[in-house]
C-alpha cells in the first residue's frame, strides 16, 4: 500500500500550480466579508482571438468608506500591473494622485490572470491549447494591486482587514509600508492592520506588491493533476479587502457555541463568545450586548489602555440562551435548513463603538468509526450515507456567485448530499449557500503539494521551516473562524494522501480548539492514521479511470464499501455542443480517431493525458466508434450505465451488517475548466449520460439492479417507510422481443437510505441474446409509477484483474459485449410539449414523449436538450427525469425549469435524440 500510494503522489501530483507563501499572519477570528460583484457568468467562453485592447486604465472611483461604528467596506476594485512595467518607487506608487496610466482593471477578488483575460489581453484559454499561448515568464515577478478608498472623517478608528493574498505581499497604505512578506504571507491567513494614523480626509490608496506562486515551496493552493494549470499560478488577491471603522473600542472573533440536546433536540445551549478591543489610550467601560432572536443578554467591562478581554455569555449565566424546541438545521432532503442570527454591540458612553453580526444554524454533527473502521457520519443522530463530488473552482478563482448556485442546484438535482473541497476553500458567500441550500461540505488542506511536503515524501512538496509551521497554524486558526458557524461544514480534513506528523497536527488541533471548533476533525482522506486523532476512516484507493460498472459491486478496492473520499471511472467525455465550444475540428477528428493521442484537455499528468483505457474500453464493449456523433453517443451510455452502477453499488451497502459503505465522493463533481475527465457537470453547465446516470442512481425511491448478484432492490431514501410496493422486471432482446417478465407486489422498505431486495433474475434465461434489454418498474401503493430504470446487459461479464490493480484502475481483461445495440432499428419519438413562464423569471417546459409503436424496438436512452437560438442549449436547466427509455405504447411527461432570461428573447425548442432515436425538433413555446 505504502508503494502504491508513492507511485499515485509521483503521478498524480508531479506537476502542480505554483504560489508562494511566507512568514507569519495576524490572524483574527471573525469579520465581515462584502460580496463581490459578480463576474460574467460562463466567463470561459471568452473571444477565440487575441484582443488588442486600448490604454487600460484603473477603475475610476474611489470605495467610500462609511464612518459608521462596527461598518466593514470591501475595497471595490484594483489597478494591477508587473513591477517589470513600473519604474516608480513603493512609496509613489502607494501614495493618492498616482496616476496608474497603462495598468489593468481587476475586480475586488482577482488573479493577476483573471484580470488580464477580462482586459482581453489574452484568447480564451479554455479553447484547444490557447492557454499555451500566455507567457508564463510575466508572472515570475511580482505585480501592484493599487485601489483607492475615501473617508469623510477621520475620528473614527481605521483598520485593515483581510485574507486570500495569494501568495505573499508587502502592503502599503499612502506611501507608508504597514506590512512585509514575511508577515502577509499564505493564502489563508487572516491580518488586520490599525491605519487609524495614515488615514487622512479625501482619498486614501491601498496597496499590495504580490509575489509569484509555488505551490511546493509554499502553502497556499495547487492545481494537482485536475487541468492544465494557469500560467499565473494564481498570483493575486481572491478574498475581500475589506476597510473597517470603529470608536475606541472593537469587537472581534463574535461567534455563537452551539450544543444540541441530543437524541431529544428538545433544547440547545448556545454559549455567545466575542473578544472586546480598547484601541485607545484611555481606560474604557464599555457595554456588550448581545441579540439572538428575541434574547438579549448584555455585560459591562472596563478595559485598560489597548487591552484585549474574551467576554462569554453562558447558558448556566443567562438561562435566556438555552433555546426550547430550537429550529434544527438538517440536510437537504432530510429536513429544512433554518438560520438563527446573532448581533452584538459596544457601546461607550451611550454610543455606538462597534457592532457584529454571525448567522449560525443548530446542529449536531458526529461522525465516530463503525466495527470495520469506516467513518460513519450521524447529523442529529441519524447516519447517513455521504454520497457526493470533488467540487472546483473556476481556474482563475472568478467569483461568480449565480454560477456557483447553479451548480449547487445541479448538485442537490442529482441527489448528492456532500461536496468535498480539497483545497481551493471558497469565499464565505459559498458557504452561505450551502448552510440556505442544505449541502453538507467537507474543506481540507490538499495533496501532495506544501502542505503535505513535511510528512508526504511521495508528493512534490518542500519540507517545511520554522515560518511554515506558523503559517499552517494561522492558516487553520483563521478558517477554523470562518468556518464553525456554518451548519454544513460537517469537518475538516487536515490531511488528504497523508495524515499530519505529531507537530502539524498538534499545531492544528491547538488552532481548531482556540477556534471553539465543534465538527468532526479527520487526520486525512486516505486510509491513515495520525499520532493524535487516530485512524481517518477513510479510503484513497481509487479507480481514477476507467473500470467496468461491475467493479463498484465487489467490496474490495475501490468497491462499495468503507468511505471512498474520491473515486470515479475517470473520462467524462461531455455533450457535443461543449466538445464544439472547446475543441477545434481537427481536435475533435483526434478524439475520436487516435485513443492515444495526448488530449490537453485531460490531464497534465502523464497517467491521465491519453484516453487509452476509456476508448479502449469503449470500443469492445460498444464497437468502434464510426464518427464523431457515434463517439460521443456511445460515450454517453457507456458513462450514464458506470456512473449509475457506481452510486447505486455504495446506496444498496449502506445498510449491510458487515462492511457497509458509509460515504462516496465522486471525482469530480465538476472541472474548473474545459475537461474531458472527472466531471459530472461540464463548464458550460450541460448535461449527459453521467450527469443523468448519477440522477437516476439517487432517486428518492429507486429500483435497482446488481451487477454481482442480478438481485434487483429498492432503495428507500426517504425518512418515512415505504409500503405496497410493487416491483416489475422484465428482460427484451434489442429488437424488443421479450424473454422474460416477473412481478414481485406488497413490497416494503424502511427509510433512511434501507434497501429491500425484491427478487433475484435468473443466471441463465432461454434465447436470451448476447446483449439484452432489461427494464425495472417500480409502482406504489396507488399503481403510480415512482421510478423506471432500464440496463443494458450482457450475458458475457467484464472480468477484472485484481492482482494486477495499480493505485488508478483495475484491468479488465475481457468485456462485456454490449455490440448488439447497435443492431437495434431506428424508432422514432412523438413529442408534444409547451412552456409557462412566472413573474420571478423562470419558465417551465413540459414535455410528453411518447413511443407511437404498438409492438418492436425499444428507444433507448432519449435525451430532450431544450434549445434557443441557433440550437444552442438553454443553460442551466433542471429536468424531472431526462435520457429515458421508452417501450412501444409507453409515454412519459418531464417537465425542464430554467431562467427565461437565458433563452434570450428566443422562442424555447426541444431537440430529441436518442442510442437508435433519430434527431428532431419540436417547437415548446
Amino acid at each position: 500500500m505504502l508503494r502504491r500510494l508513492a507511485h499515485r503522489h509521483r503521478h498524480r501530483h508531479a506537476r502542480t500550480v505554483a504560489l508562494a507563501v511566507a512568514g507569519l499572519a495576524l490572524v483574527l477570528s471573525a469579520g465581515t466579508t462584502g460580496a463581490a460583484a459578480p463576474a460574467a457568468r460562463h466567463a470561459g467562453a471568452a473571444p477565440r482571438t487575441v484582443a488588442a485592447p486600448t490604454a487600460p486604465t484603473a477603475p475610476t472611483a474611489p470605495t467610500a468608506v462609511p464612518a459608521a461604528p462596527g461598518s466593514a467596506t470591501p475595497l471595490s476594485g484594483y489597478a494591477v500591473q508587473s513591477t517589470a512595467k513600473v519604474a516608480d518607487a513603493a512609496e509613489t506608487v502607494s501614495s493618492p494622485g498616482y496616476p496608474a496610466t497603462g495598468w489593468y482593471p481587476a475586480g475586488p477578488r482577482s488573479t493577476v490572470l483573471a484580470a488580464l483575460l477580462a482586459a482581453g489581453v489574452y484568447p480564451d484559454p479554455f479553447h484547444s491549447t490557447q492557454q499555451k499561448l500566455i507567457p508564463a515568464a510575466d508572472f515570475t515577478v511580482p505585480w501592484w494591486y493599487r485601489s483607492d478608498f475615501t473617508v469623510a472623517e477621520t475620528t473614527a478608528r481605521t483598520h485593515l482587514d483581510f485574507s486570500g493574498v495569494v501568495s505573499a505581499a508587502d502592503v502599503f497604505v499612502n506611501g507608508r509600508r504597514i506590512a512585509t512578506t514575511s508577515t502577509v504571507a499564505g493564502a489563508y491567513t487572516r491580518h488586520e492592520f490599525d491605519i487609524t494614523a495614515l488615514v487622512r480626509r479625501g482619498t486614501n490608496t491601498v496597496a499590495f506588491r504580490i509575489q509569484p506562486n509555488n505551490p511546493r515551496k509554499h502553502l497556499t493552493m495547487g492545481w494537482l493533476d485536475w487541468l492544465q494549470p494557469p500560467p499565473d499560478e494564481n498570483m493575486g488577491i481572491v478574498r475581500d479587502v475589506t476597510v473597517r471603522r470603529a470608536g475606541p473600542v472593537a469587537l472581534r472573533d463574535a461567534h455563537v457555541v452551539t450544543a444540541l440536546a441530543m437524541p431529544s433536540m428538545a433544547s440547545a445551549d448556545l454559549t455567545v463568545k466575542a473578544r472586546v478591543r480598547n484601541d485607545s489610550d484611555a481606560t474604557v467601560t464599555t457595554t456588550l450586548s448581545a441579540a439572538v432572536g428575541a434574547t438579549t443578554v448584555a455585560a459591562s467591562v472596563t478595559l485598560a489602555p489597548h487591552e484585549t478581554r474574551a467576554v462569554v455569555f453562558t447558558p448556566a449565566e443567562h438561562p435566556a440562551l438555552r433555546l426550547r424546541s430550537p429550529r434544527v438545521w438538517w440536510p437537504a432532503h432530510m429536513g429544512g435548513q433554518p438560520m438563527y442570527a446573532l448581533d452584538l454591540t459596544a457601546t461607550v458612553d451611550g454610543t455606538p463603538s462597534d457592532t457584529a453580526h454571525q448567522a449560525f444554524g443548530i446542529r449536531d454533527v458526529r461522525a465516530p468509526l463503525n466495527a470495520d473502521g469506516a467513518r460513519q457520519y450521524e447529523v442529529n443522530g441519524r447516519p447517513l450515507l455521504l454520497k457526493g463530488g470533488g467540487w472546483s473552482p473556476d481556474e482563475f478563482l472568478r467569483w461568480d456567485p449565480t454560477y456557483v448556485e447553479d451548480r449547487l442546484k445541479y448538485a442537490l438535482d442529482l441527489g448528492l448530499n456532500t461536496l468535498r473541497l480539497e483545497g481551493h476553500i471558497e469565499p464565505d458567500e459559498f458557504f452561505d449557500l450551502a448552510d440556505r441550500h442544505g449541502i453538507l461540505t467537507l474543506p481540507g488542506w490538499e495533496c501532495c503539494t506544501k502542505w503535505e511536503g513535511e510528512f508526504n515524501r511521495g508528493g512534490s512538496g518542500e519540507r517545511w521551516t520554522a515560518a511554515d509551521h506558523s503559517v499552517a497554524r494561522a492558516s487553520m486558526a483563521a478558517e477554523a473562524a470562518r468556518l464553525r458557524h456554518h451548519p454544513s461544514v460537517i469537518s475538516f480534513l487536515i490531511g488528504s494522501d497523508a495524515a499530519p506528523n505529531e507537530e502539524i497536527e498538534r499545531g492544528y488541533l491547538d488552532a481548531l480548539k482556540a477556534a471553539d471548533w465543534t465538527a468532526p476533525v479527520i487526520p486525512a482522506a486516505a486510509d491513515a492514521a495520525s499520532p493524535i486523532t487516530g485512524r481517518s476512516g477513510m479510503k484513497m484507493t481509487g479507480p481514477y479511470d476507467w473500470v467496468p460498472p461491475g467493479y463498484w459491486y465487489d467490496k474490495r478496492e475501490g468497491g462499495a464499501s468503507g468511505f471512498n473520499s474520491e473515486t470515479s471511472a475517470g473520462p467524462d467525455i461531455p455533450t457535443l455542443d461543449t466538445l464544439r465550444r472547446m475543441m477545434t475540428p481537427a481536435e475533435l477528428e483526434t478524439l475520436w480517431k487516435d485513443p492515444a493521442a495526448v488530449q490537453y484537455h485531460r490531464s497534465r499528468s502523464a497517467t491521465f493525458d491519453t484516453l487509452e483505457l476509456y476508448d479502449s474500453a469503449l470500443a469492445a464493449r460498444y464497437g468502434a466508434p464510426a464518427s464523431l456523433e457515434d463517439y460521443v453517443r456511445k460515450a454517453q451510455l457507456a458513462q450514464y450505465e458506470n456512473v449509475r452502477a457506481q452510486f447505486e453499488a455504495y446506496s444498496r451497502n449502506a445498510k449491510d451488517p458487515a462492511d457497509p459503505s458509509t460515504g462516496v465522493i465522486y471525482w469530480m463533481f465538476n472541472s474548473g475548466w474545459t475537461s474531458l475527465h472527472w466531471q459530472l457537470v461540464d463548464r458550460y453547465l450541460d448535461q449527459g449520460g453521467a450527469y443523468f446516470g448519477a440522477k437516476k442512481a439517487n432517486e428518492p425511491l429507486h429500483v435497482q439492479y446488481g451487477y454481482d448478484d442480478h438481485a434487483v432492490a429498492v432503495v428507500n431514501n426517504r425518512t418515512a417507510p415505504a409500503t405496497g410496493l410493487t416491483v416489475r422486471v422484465t428482460l427484451f432482446a434489442p429488437d424488443g422481443t421479450q424473454k422474460y417478465d416477473r412481478t414481485v407486489t406488497g413490497l416494503t422498505v424502511a427509510g433512511g437510505g434501507a434497501s429491500s431486495t425484491a427478487l433475484t433474475v435468473p443466471e441463465s434465461v432461454p434465447g436470451l441474446p448476447t446483449t439484452y434489454l432489461a427494464r425495472l418498474l417500480l409502482t406504489d401503493a396507488a399503481g403510480r409509477e415512482v421510478s423506471r430504470n432500464v440496463y443494458w446487459l450482457s450475458t458475457e461479464a467484464d472480468v477484472l484483474d485484481y492482482e494486477r490493480s495499480d493505485w488508478y484502475y483495475t484491468p479488465t481483461t475481457s468485456y462485456a459485449d454490449l455490440r448488439g445495440l447497435n443492431s437495434m432499428a431506428r424508432t422514432a419519438v412523438a413529442a408534444t410539449a409547451s412552456t409557462a413562464a412566472d413573474a420571478s423569471g423562470t419558465s417551465t417546459t413540459t414535455v410528453t414523449l411518447r413511443h407511437p409503436g404498438t409492438v418492436g424496438t425499444p428507444a433507448l436512452l432519449t435525451d430532450v436538450h431544450l434549445v434557443g437560438a441557433q440550437g444552442a442549449p438553454v443553460l442551466p436547466v433542471r429536468w424531472t427525469d431526462n435520457q429515458v427509455s421508452l417501450w412501444p405504447g409507453e409515454s412519459v411527461t418531464l417537465t425542464a425549469t430554467y431562467r427565461t432570461a437565458d433563452l434570450r428573447g428566443a422562442a424555447p425548442k426541444l431537440r430529441i435524440s436518442g442510442w437508435n432515436t433519430p434527431t428532431a425538433m419540436v417547437p415548446a413555446a
